[in-house]
């Protein structure tokens, strides 16, 4: 196990970018490929709400799930806050040791050892904004106050005082003083924090990380950090937690490879339970059309219908039988889809009943028509790369149907919704005769048309 230490960064080549076999200068990752699915560790392992100092070996649960996961072909698991906390894991404790509720770092490594060998990726949450007021650096400041080594590593005034009466005040993440903000302007803290990186990989050999509040995360930060992981192991992937504006300030060749996509978030379920597909339609319109302005244009935005946060998909769909296109329009459309664990089988749970609603403990998984549909639609997109790296044009829509384009090189894809509870007989221009669903992997004719039956989705490969 690493320690607490903190070290100079050193200085890394960056790994040459690769690139599609005979494509026109195309970025290749493992993570533009894959499917993805978030597991929320202290909720799926059933953990106790607040840190109760007991080691119990509950990590090794995942392992039980491998046989699923493979199932539904996905490629990557994202896990949530694994390290220790004081209560939900976003409050960290200690950087270089995995919460006890969870087991033990060896618990971990051999969790991630088994996904690795069943060709599974593992990315972390990097929780860098803020930490828990269990922190050890912190309580080294409150313990010695202005003679602590450690009192520049956050935003602390000593002539002040806080809520919890501490005779200092500080900055607090959005005003949650449970979360004590870091500074990241302080060359030390990046040091450590890199250096517990480096921990991880050297450790559990994980994959990549995903940034938690990284619209609230320093630019040079960010720009340290890829640099660094760009040294530190091949195909490292960074995604980035953000809500709104634009993705771009970090989501670029220096710092994050891809961001989280609120935006088409509300979009998905909204487009449905509006019957209006011309809402996701904009979005993506203006996030990958094919005109010149348009914002990320062979980038890859992190697409989800529901995660840890929200209200699930099966308690904020008016209609349940649109969760099938819904989730053919989050694996058809530009970006990584990601699936949160319990959502492939429809499981429930709403915003306003708290955290812990969103984030059950399951015993097993369950498999119905919904987790088959999910597994069919994961498998054609992993094998196509006109999904995974093609473009976006619109063919045809309505408010209740919806037919759009993915084209990479001679790969075309096309991808049709009918949202209506009522058979839609679609005439549009597919500029070939016939070709194979992906999903299903039945031929289609577009000789007189194309029928679209109720709650329907297809990706009609062009033959």
């Amino acid at each position: 196990m690493f320690r607490q230490f903190f070290f100079s960064e050193f200085l890394f080549i960056s790994t040459p970018a690769k690139f599609l076999p005979g494509s026109k200068g195309v970025f290749h990752m493992w993570a533009y490929e894959s499917v993805f699915y978030q597991i929320y560790p202290l909720g799926f392992c059933g953990a106790p709400l607040s840190n109760d100092g007991v080691l119990v070996p509950r990590i090794q649960k995942v392992k039980e799930w491998i046989p699923h996961l493979q199932k539904l072909h996905i490629g990557a698991i994202y896990f949530s806050p694994v390290f220790e906390s004081d209560n939900h894991g976003y409050d960290t404790r200690d950087y270089t040791k995995i919460d006890c509720r969870l087991g033990s770092n060896q618990d971990f490594k051999e969790v991630c050892d088994a996904l690795h060998k069943a060709g599974i990726r593992v990315v972390l949450d990097g929780v860098f904004n803020h930490v828990g007021r269990g922190f050890w650096a912190f309580q080294d400041v409150l313990h010695n106050r202005e003679s602590s080594p450690y009192r520049d590593w956050f935003h602390i005034n000593f002539g002040g005082n806080n809520g919890y009466n501490d005779g200092l005040w500080y900055e607090g993440w959005e005003g949650h003083f449970e979360l004590v903000k870091l500074n990241l302007r302080n060359p030390a803290v990046v040091d450590y924090l890199l250096n517990c990186v480096r921990g991880w990989v050297e450790e559990f050999d994980i994959d990549g990380l995903r940034l938690d509040v990284a619209y609230c995360l320093e630019l040079d930060f960010l720009r340290r950090l890829r640099s660094f992981c760009d040294g530190l192991k091949p195909d490292f992937f960074l995604l980035g937690e953000m809500l709104h504006g634009d993705y771009n300030q970090r989501m670029n060749d220096q710092m994050l490879h891809s961001v989280t996509n609120y935006e088409c978030y509300k979009g998905l379920y909204s487009s449905f339970n509006c019957m209006n597909m011309f809402e996701i339609g904009f979005s993506l319109n203006r996030q990958f059309g094919p005109e010149n302005w348009t914002l990320y244009k062979g980038k890859h935005l992190f697409n989800f219908a529901d995660n840890h946060d929200v209200t699930r998909l099966a308690s904020i769909l008016t209609e349940p039988r649109h969760m099938k296109p819904l989730y053919g329009m989050l694996f058809g459309m530009p970006g990584i889809p990601c699936i949160y664990y319990g959502s492939e089988w429809g499981a429930e749970g709403k915003k306003q009943d708290g955290d812990p609603a969103l984030r059950p403990c399951f015993e097993k998984p369950i498999e119905n028509d919904l987790t088959e549909w999910i597994a069919a639609c994961a498998k054609a997109f992993s094998s196509s790369k006109a999904l995974q790296y093609g473009g976006y044009k619109t063919v045809m829509q309505q408010n209740h149907q919806w037919i759009f384009e993915r084209k990479f090189e001679d790969q075309r894809v096309l991808v049709a919704i009918n949202a209506s509870s009522e058979p839609y007989h679609a005439h549009f221009d597919a500029q070939a005769g016939r070709a194979r669903d992906l999903i299903t992997g039945e031929v289609h004719d577009f000789g007189g048309g194309s029928e679209l039956p109720p709650f329907f989705a297809a990706f009609w490969e062009i033959f």
